[in-house]
């Protein structure tokens, strides 16, 4: 199911919203210019290294570089439909969720959510190599506070019924279920599987988390 569109429509410009979506795409596009091997470095540098993660922790290490990975891992992405994906979801209900929390809360609230995900991944895998990267983690978090501060809203999602494409809209309240199920069948089935490739667990915890920081954060019921 993809979502197109929500029939909330807050009075507001979303600027925060629009800069983050600015950010991601201007240093997808830096991303782009690098050499493969820049590209590698970039990434195990600024993504969030579990293994590393770990290593810092259990030394007591001072170094802010393996920590400050659970904010600059938010910002990388692994191709376009990761980007688009993301960018997306961030803008449909960003928006939304921008108008509930109040600007400086929705800044403070989607990075609190992003570094409870990275936390909530690391906690599932804390020994591996493979760098986590990208916005969803945070992005989970915004669609955790929708469910909250929108429950009856509804949304018009492009469905494939027998291979035909055709537009209905949804409670919202479904579409967010469906996708936590899903984010948690599949976190379940990665357990044990080694570079899963996918980082489910941040996605349940920042969805939870998003839940949670906006009873904290809410400026408009």
């Amino acid at each position: 199911m993809i979502p197109l569109r929500d029939n909330i429509q807050p009075n507001i410009v979303p600027f925060v919203t629009v800069a983050l979506i600015a950010a991601n795409i201007g240093i997808f596009i830096n991303e782009l210019m690098l050499s493969p091997a820049e590209l590698m470095a970039l990434v195990n540098q600024w993504g969030l290294v579990p293994a590393r993660l770990s290593q810092a922790l259990n030394s007591g290490a001072l170094d802010p570089e393996p920590y400050f990975s659970l904010i600059s891992s938010l910002f990388l992405h692994g191709g376009w439909i990761h980007l688009i994906g993301n960018v997306w979801f961030l803008w449909l209900f960003g928006y939304s969720v921008e108008y509930c929390l109040g600007h400086a809360r929705f800044a403070l609230f989607y990075f609190g959510c992003g570094i409870i995900a990275s936390l909530t991944q690391f906690a599932f895998d804390p020994t591996s190599a493979v760098p986590v990267i990208g916005a969803s983690g945070a992005v989970s978090g915004i669609l955790g506070a929708y469910a909250i501060c929108f429950p009856r809203a509804k949304i018009k999602t492009l469905v494939p019924i027998f291979f035909i494409f055709t537009i209905i809209e949804i409670p919202a309240m479904l579409f967010l279920g469906l996708w936590f199920f899903y984010q948690i069948q599949s976190g379940a089935a990665s357990l044990g599987m080694a570079g899963a490739g996918i980082a489910w667990w941040a996605h349940v915890g920042g969805f939870l988390s998003g839940m949670l920081l906006n009873q904290f954060l809410i400026k408009r019921k």
